[in-house]
């Protein structure tokens, strides 16, 4: 016979008291906890559904950004199949300058990726802060006189000769905020000031734009957000430019800060700590084109699945006068490695069969260290910086192959000495007008036929007529060549913005 147990109940629970018969909670709180459950239920739904909008206006803002210049090699690529009068340096330039649209929006993309994986490499480079900052204005000095707007560089204190700095995301934090200052500008000035104390660079980037909403300051920093101002949303670009330059900013240390007043202008404050040199370095001085190499002759193996590519390696490299061996796949470069004695194998990871690594682990037990192995792909989330003893390739470079880095790791695992074509002088552009209050009235049938062969990607077209304004109103010469320079890089959303602005 079972023996029951009977405990004492506590104080004030006896027999009468109504409970939950599951958690020992008062039947009267269920439904308040189900009224909880509920607003959870329902905050989880609705922020599920904001993100699936992001996503949805991400994926679109990308496909259009990515589709306008790949329409352009598209229909370049069919009209050098199919007109044998047209320039092949004409439709060369074109579509190389569309490829690195292309290339710098997924370079964007991943910038941020990189960063958030933690495989971003920083650099530390000797930088002539004074010149970088000269150059970036120097850059924007056209794009600014167009669009009737005075850019200036101030330097409100002494700088010193160099800096250490990685100078590539340094131009790229400050390429960003003065391009953004230009385009949030209708009229006015933008000025590039810099203070430099306690080894403290603080710069700032001044406008008189359109501003920026007080409930936008912090929104404005969000990949692909740009405020909830019509005129803001009318600008082209799809957002990643000040994302790109606070997380750049905090990686080097600093950070980037806004002040802003709607229809004033805003202030954008980039602060980081850039050490100077007591001494500084020597510069090298302008450097000529690369024409070869001094020596024996180099021996370079291109391991890649992929026909483009190893037809594009073997035409650099063999210009350079190294000896040039590739092959499809892993099993058959391992077997031309034993056959040809490489100096160095350029190895793709993906792969069919075995995969890039592998195929370096591989190569380095056969052939010890003496063979250099420098890992080339489009795989971002792969990058292993290797040369450490314990990674079995020596190198890592990004596709796409940008030649004068793929070079410079080339020399620096071969140890070479590089022969070089005498530097040209640099022609200094010519002193931009003045910009006109206003263009004559003749302007503007020239300016709307700009306008309407744009809006239908006529590019022929267009160049056509920005050569015909160009020649019926010389004083619009600045503004005929930002036209150019956008219709070069494919820009045209950039190049009707540029129109509306000139005819208003």
């Amino acid at each position: 016979m079972a023996r029951v147990h009977r405990w004492p109940l506590p104080p004030g629970r006896g027999v009468t008291a109504a409970a939950d018969p599951i958690d020992g909670a008062p039947l009267g709180a269920e439904p308040a906890a189900h009224a909880r459950a509920l607003a959870e239920l329902r905050r989880a739904r609705e922020s599920a559904e904001a993100a699936n909008e992001a996503k949805t206006r991400y994926l679109v803002a990308v496909s259009h950004e990515i589709r306008s210049p790949l329409n352009v090699i598209y229909g370049y690529a069919q009209l050098l199949e199919r007109d044998h009068n047209l320039s092949g340096a004409e439709a060369g330039s074109i579509i190389r300058r569309s490829a690195e649209h292309v290339t710098n929006l997924v370079e964007g993309l991943l910038e941020i990726s990189r960063i958030e994986s933690g495989v971003l490499t920083i650099r530390q480079d000797l930088v002539d802060l004074r010149a970088l900052l000269q150059h970036v204005v120097d850059m924007f000095r056209m794009q600014a006189s167009a669009k009737g707007l005075t850019l200036t560089l101030e330097v409100r204190d002494r700088l010193p000769d160099q800096v250490k700095a990685d100078e590539k995301r340094l131009r790229q934090i400050l390429i960003n905020l003065v391009s953004n200052a230009i385009k949030y500008t209708p009229a006015g000035h933008v000025t590039l000031a810099v203070r430099y104390r306690s080894e403290v660079a603080d710069i700032e980037v001044i406008d008189t734009g359109i501003g920026i909403a007080p409930e936008d300051l912090d929104r404005i920093f969000e990949p692909f957000d740009r405020g909830s101002l019509a005129a803001a949303q009318r600008q082209p670009g799809i957002g990643l430019g000040l994302a790109i330059t606070r997380v750049l900013a905090r990686v080097l240390g600093g950070d980037v800060a806004v002040t802003s007043t709607p229809g004033v202008g805003s202030a954008f404050r980039f602060r980081a700590m850039l050490p100077s040199l007591a001494t500084p370095a020597r510069s090298r001085g302008a450097r000529g084109r690369i024409i070869g190499y001094e020596g024996p002759r180099r021996t370079v193996l291109v391991i890649d699945d992929d026909p483009s590519q190893r037809h594009i390696l073997r035409a650099l490299l063999g210009g350079l006068d190294f000896v040039v061996h590739v092959a499809a796949d892993g099993a058959e470069g391992i077997a031309l490695a034993a056959d040809v004695t490489p100096d160095i194998v350029l190895l793709d990871i993906q792969m069919p069969g075995l995969n890039g690594w592998q195929v370096a682990e591989r190569l380095r037990s056969a052939h010890g260290a003496v063979l250099r192995i420098v890992m080339v792909s489009a795989d971002a989330h792969a990058f292993r910086v290797g040369g450490d003893g314990r990674s079995s390739h020596d190198a890592f470079v990004t596709k796409p192959v940008e030649l004068d880095t793929l070079v410079a790791v080339i020399g620096a695992q071969l140890r070479l000495r590089w022969e070089e074509a005498a530097p040209t002088a640099p022609i200094a552009p010519p002193d931009a007008p003045a910009p006109e209050n206003g263009l004559p009235p003749e302007a503007a049938p020239l300016l709307a036929r700009v306008r309407e062969l744009a809006e239908v990607g006529h590019v022929r077209g267009v160049e056509r007529a920005i050569d015909d304004f160009a020649g019926a109103i010389p004083a619009a010469d600045a503004l005929a060549a930002v036209l150019r320079r956008q219709l070069g890089d494919f820009d045209l959303r950039a190049l009707l913005g540029t129109i509306d602005d000139a005819t208003r």
